[in-house]
């Protein structure tokens, strides 16, 4: 007779309870990924309504900014596999958990240092790069405003890892919400002189995006302080008071981090000087490309950040079946969405292409057509994307960090940028030859990464990486 012959209850299976707590996990996080990249395009859209030089100045600020605060970023989220390891080895741990949370907002403090004062001076760092002087002047001006963004902003992804690691991350999803539209009221109020409040142009984005990020850290603070879940831990009582040997150990644990997010990013990066170097058609069609694989993106960067909770709590637990578990069940979310997306890609370009330019304009011909092209090898890396990034979130989860920096800068910057150059300019490819580079890079790092997961299963995935290396 069957369970439901009987009115006995079926059995609980393990995998789908995963899937359910990986799936309850990622949305929010996936959303609030979304929101984030959400406040970057809404200034960029004020500042093109400024003017074509504004646009350009704050495009130069931003990628000077983003290389040094994506480094730190990486240092503060070491805080999120640790918790959660933390939680996974006794549940109803306080002291612990409120330990790295303190040395995590510890650790966010020194992370901006360096980065102010290296920001304070971009007008001159801009003019050595052989920049305008005009472009470097504005794009100065609008950077002394936006680093102060870099602290608060830490101090939220402080507090996000803290509740995601007790797995609530609904609160996270709400004050960047309200932090979305907080930044585009003050933006368009500052930058052109609304609500009674000055008119400072392109400085204006940079202020309202430094008080969007204190609104989300203030926000964030208080959701933990008087939330019943979280006020328990009391995780602001004696901040001022140091503990070295945590404090040391997420620096040892972030460093990699950073380095992993500085490696993937700078490539993009120098890509798109390349494609400058070719034509502004190229460098046009391939920010399009960009921006659409960018939002794709953000999926299995929140299943990334869901696994890495996942595992660490079953790492914690000394739970071998959960930690494999958590790991394939993310790995089968972000790739099988990710493969959705490529066909997506490869079936309506044109379509998404519309969003971003009009099809119908003459001028716009040449790069709607290599748009197409890009998006094509866009959808290509997709899965190698998807894998690599929920790949990283795994092993980050078991404290394993090391290791996957190294193949970072292995397949960006030893395989996929030389190979890129290599086929764009000697052999004659363009900016195809651009993107079957970043392609190439993007599946290396992938099969690196998941070779590092498969070797750590058979070694016994409860050792800590330290040992593994």
């Amino acid at each position: 007779m069957t369970a439901i012959e009987t009115g006995a209850k079926a059995p609980a299976s393990p995998w789908r309870d995963e899937i359910r707590a990986t799936l309850a996990l990622s949305w929010p996080m996936i959303l609030t990924n979304l929101g984030q990249v959400a406040m970057n395009a809404t200034d960029v859209l004020l500042m093109g309504r400024i003017g074509p030089e504004t646009l350009a100045a704050g495009a130069l600020g931003s990628n000077l900014y983003f290389a040094p605060y994506i480094f730190g970023l990486g240092l503060v989220l070491a805080t999120s596999p640790m918790m959660a390891t933390e939680l996974g080895r006794r549940r109803h741990s306080v002291r612990d958990v409120r330990r790295t949370v303190r040395q995590g907002l510890w650790v966010a403090v020194f992370a901006c240092i360096p980065i102010w004062l290296f920001l304070w001076n971009a007008e001159h760092v801009l003019l050595a790069m052989g920049q305008e002087p005009a472009l470097a002047a504005d794009a100065a001006h609008y950077l002394r405003w936006l680093q102060w963004a870099a602290l608060p902003f830490y101090g939220y992804i402080v507090l996000r890892s803290f509740i995601s690691a007790l797995e609530r991350p609904g609160w996270a999803l709400v004050v960047v919400f309200a932090a979305v539209a907080l930044n585009a009221l003050l933006a368009w109020a500052l930058m052109f002189g609304r609500l009674g409040l000055p008119d400072m142009g392109i400085a204006g984005a940079g202020l309202a995006t430094s008080l969007a990020s204190f609104g989300m850290f203030l926000g964030m603070a208080l959701v933990v302080s008087l939330e019943r879940t979280f006020r328990r831990y009391h995780l602001f009582g004696r901040f001022w008071r140091p503990d070295w040997p945590r404090f040391l150990a997420l620096i040892k644990l972030g460093l990699p981090i950073g380095g992993i997010l500085l490696f993937e990013v700078s490539v993009f990066n120098v890509a798109a000087l390349l494609m400058g170097l070719i034509s502004a058609a190229s460098l046009a069609a391939h920010s399009i490309a960009m921006q659409i694989a960018s939002i794709t993106f953000m999926v299995p960067l929140g299943v990334n950040q869901a696994v890495t909770v996942r595992v660490g709590l079953a790492l914690g637990a000394r739970d071998p079946d959960g930690i494999r578990r958590a790991g394939w069940t993310a790995l089968v979310i972000g790739v099988g969405f990710m493969a959705l997306m490529a066909l997506t890609m490869i079936s309506i370009p044109e379509l998404l292409i519309a969003a971003f330019v009009d099809l119908g304009r003459p001028e716009n011909a040449e790069v709607v057509v290599l748009a197409v092209t890009f998006l094509a090898f866009a959808a290509l890396f997709q899965i190698a994307d998807g894998a690599q990034a929920v790949g990283a979130g795994m092993l980050r989860g078991l404290h394993d960090t090391r290791m996957p920096m190294v193949y970072a800068a292995l397949g960006y910057w030893g395989v996929g940028l030389p190979l890129g150059v290599l086929l764009a300019f000697p052999l004659g490819l363009k900016g195809s030859g651009i993107w079957i580079g970043l392609s190439i890079g993007l599946v290396v790092v992938a099969i690196l990464l998941m070779r590092r997961w498969l070797i750590r299963e058979r070694l016994g995935l409860t050792k800590e990486s330290r040992a593994f290396d």
